[in-house]
């Protein structure tokens, strides 16, 4: 099997979970433990959410984490079953607790905030900071499926499909600069895409956790662009005003990509987070 796994996204270790799932993730530097969470959508990986910070990160002294959800990157693509929440903040902590993390920092985009709110909300005493980019889960399921983004990106992925063009083109939503959507990460959301069921965006369910961000207690620092067309950028006032240990940067110019589109901000910002 690993010997027909495309060349992109990279193969790390797979863990296998005690539900009898498969969790694939890669790892750099030693340090406490800062875990990305990645966000949805076709061909993700968390390598493709987070290849220009990760390593940033571990060179700061950090011990980086990123595993790929279920239903993603190389990790298993169950089928038959609805994607919830539960199971993914479920299968993030028997993944914690298979490499013996106790605590952490959770960096978490889109599907990854929310994953990383609810795993915190149910676990505030393994989780030590949180780092939100544009975070889901933070309003109705109305509201998302009026987004643009999100209109378009479900309608293609759970229709008939796409080519690597196609593709393309709903990246390039994504991102306020189509630039960022380059040909190699076109090609390696392609591969990862190429192995995912229709469940995983058709049967996804995620809630809206806002009447819970109060009861959040660990420093909170969050990003969002001005122009992302998937979670309203207006959600960044709901955490602020529910969480006292809380700021955001906004971007201008910038989409759903925070941690991609405005890289050496974000990563400056968070380093010097993580070591306040």
């Amino acid at each position: 099997m690993s010997e027909e796994r495309p060349a992109t996204p990279p193969f790390g270790r797979l863990l296998s979970l005690p539900d009898g799932y498969d969790m694939h993730y890669l790892e750099h530097g030693t340090g406490p433990a800062v875990v990305f969470v990645h966000g949805s959508g076709p061909g993700v990986s968390s390598y493709s959410n987070f290849f220009p910070n990760y390593k940033v990160i571990a060179a700061a002294g950090y011990r980086a984490l990123l595993p790929d959800m279920l239903g993603f990157g190389w990790s298993s693509k169950p089928t038959g079953i609805d994607y919830t929440l539960e199971l993914f903040t479920s299968t993030l902590g028997a993944f914690l607790d298979k490499l013996d993390v106790r605590r952490c920092v959770l960096v978490g985009n889109s599907l990854g905030g929310a994953i990383s709110l609810g795993y915190t909300l149910k676990h505030p005493e393994r989780v030590s900071k949180l780092v939100l980019m544009g975070p889901g889960g933070i309003e109705t399921r109305e509201t998302y499926f009026k987004m643009p983004g999100i209109q378009r990106m479900v309608s293609e992925f759970v229709g008939a499909g796409f080519d690597r063009a196609g593709l393309k083109k709903i990246m390039e939503i994504l991102a306020y600069d189509p630039k960022f959507v380059t040909d190699e990460l076109v090609e390696m959301r392609f591969n990862v895409f190429k192995t995912q069921p229709k469940e995983v965006l058709a049967r996804m369910i995620i809630p809206d956790q806002s009447p819970q961000l109060a009861q959040l207690r660990c420093p909170v620092l969050g990003f969002w662009g001005i122009e992302d067309q998937f979670c309203p950028p207006s959600g960044y006032e709901k955490i602020l005003r529910a969480v006292a240990d809380s700021r955001f940067i906004m971007y201008s110019r910038c989409g759903h990509w925070a941690m991609i589109e405005r890289s050496e901000d974000f990563n400056r910002n968070v380093v010097e987070f993580l070591k306040s």
